[in-house]
């Protein structure tokens, strides 16, 4: 409790929580769509296929800059979808199948630049590797923003869209006649996965980062039926998540904050298993069920 009220009073510290509370909050919103169009495995593999663009944008510029290496995580995040889309359109291998492929080769591929760079670099390449699993106690104050501002405007952007969202997750035929660009809308909610993606990379890591927006949703399913309300419920679970991984890892020296994440939507998960108003295990035993 002392270290905790000690690194409450650090500036730095507010801001990771705060950026932990964005960050899983827009998880949450967003992974609700994830969730309902099926595309959870599709956003697991642009998580783990981040890993190479970010080692790929360090041998470039030899520097371990944030923005930078970020955009090289997005690249290859986009490169991983097409490559799934691609085997799928034009081979017989289904899409699980499709995915497990891409996500060997990128995620390998990343391992073995990672590696190359640790033995061969200078210290400039220090806390690169947390990218892997995220660590929270890693991050700087501009680190921080970068995360809070970009999950803030992916919030906004799915607020101001929702119903269009909606619409063509639902209903794609009705939209599409009503006048509404719907592959322009499902363009922009991959954009919206592959953003959150990449800003939450450096918090919860290439390897978990799929099940902050993958398990709140599903704790949130066994709450209610609307769509609206999942979402809002999502984001909560998400942003609890967030915050208590982040105050765990920052307080517990060297423990990587994504795993500390994953087990808090977890144990929330579990919880919404058992006592969800909706299909809880509880209370189907209830209805008999």
């Amino acid at each position: 409790m002392e270290a905790f009220l000690t690194s409450l009073s650090n500036a730095n510290f507010q801001w990771v929580l705060v950026g932990s509370l964005l960050l899983g909050f827009a998880s949450g919103v967003i992974g609700s769509f994830v969730l309902l169009k099926k595309q959870s495995l599709i956003s697991d593999a642009m998580a783990h296929a981040a890993l190479p663009g970010v080692c790929i944008m360090f041998l470039i510029f030899e520097v371990k800059n944030v923005p930078i290496l970020l955009i090289g995580a997005a690249i290859t995040s986009l490169l991983a979808t097409q490559a799934i889309q691609f085997i799928i359109n034009k081979s017989r291998i289904k899409t699980d199948a499709a995915i497990g492929v891409i996500i060997s080769v990128f995620f390998g591929f990343g391992i073995v630049l990672l590696t190359y760079i640790q033995q061969n670099s200078s210290g400039s390449q220090a806390g690169l590797d947390s990218f892997i699993f995220g660590q929270a106690a890693s991050l700087v104050k501009s680190d921080v923003q970068l995360i809070s501002g970009g999950a803030f405007l992916l919030v906004v952007i799915t607020v101001l869209l929702f119903k269009e969202f909606k619409l063509t997750l639902f209903d794609p035929q009705f939209a599409k006649g009503i006048g509404l660009p719907v592959s322009f809308l499902n363009g922009l909610m991959l954009f919206l996965v592959v953003a959150i993606v990449v800003i939450g990379i450096q918090m919860v890591g290439v390897i978990l980062i799929a099940a902050l927006l993958i398990t709140p949703p599903l704790a949130a399913r066994y709450w209610t039926e609307n769509l609206g309300i999942m979402a809002i419920l999502a984001g909560i679970f998400g942003a609890i998540s967030g915050v208590s991984g982040a105050v765990i890892s920052t307080t517990v020296v060297g423990l990587p904050t994504g795993p500390v994440i994953v087990l808090s939507a977890s144990l929330i998960f579990f919880i919404s298993l058992l006592f969800g108003t909706k299909n809880g295990f509880l209370q189907r035993r209830v209805r008999g069920v």
